[in-house]
């Protein structure tokens, strides 16, 4: 299925996870294999282009990764992007309803704590950052943080409201 955004208009918003360590999932095999196969904690972020929501979920997650402890692996997967492998992986999260963004973490392969868009929207980044390094601190064992704290901090943050981001038109 074709993405639903120009992806150049959405990369920005890919690599503002990408840019700290969190792999890319584009595919159903990608996402079985982070998820379906990878031992220990799995975070997995379904990214978005709304620009409230995600536009705080991001920084936070970016944030969260900074902690002392993170997951062992770390995922997303981009809504109207990735489209198999975003069902792909609310499959996996279980009886979650889906939206996005949404933030989940695996242990084992089995999904341990979810913050839905509902949550997220009503967070800030900061918020969303101390909710998942609370979880990272009780769940986690892999030494953080996913890249050196100058890397972070030249991390930018995308807000942009999805409706001004060109729907792709592949003619």
């Amino acid at each position: 299925m074709p993405p639903r955004y120009d992806p150049q208009e959405v990369k920005p918003m890919v690599e503002e996870l990408t840019n700290v360590g969190v792999e890319s999932l584009t595919n159903v095999e990608s996402v079985d294999k982070m998820i379906g196969a990878a031992p220990g904690t799995t975070l997995l972020v379904v990214n978005s282009v709304c620009g409230c929501a995600a536009g705080n979920c991001r920084p936070g997650v970016s944030l969260a990764l900074q902690n002392s402890l993170i997951p062992d692996n770390l995922g997303t997967v981009f809504a109207g992007m990735d489209t198999e492998a975003v069902a792909r992986a609310r499959e996996l999260m279980g009886g979650v309803p889906p939206s996005s963004p949404c933030i989940a973490l695996f242990k084992d392969q089995k999904p341990i704590g979810v913050l839905e868009r509902r949550h997220i929207e009503r967070m800030t980044a900061v918020q969303i950052s101390e909710a998942l390094t609370k979880v990272f601190d009780e769940q986690c064992t892999r030494e953080g943080p996913s890249v050196p704290p100058e890397v972070f901090e030249g991390n930018d943050s995308v807000k942009r409201c999805g409706s001004s981001i060109p729907l792709f038109n592949k003619e």
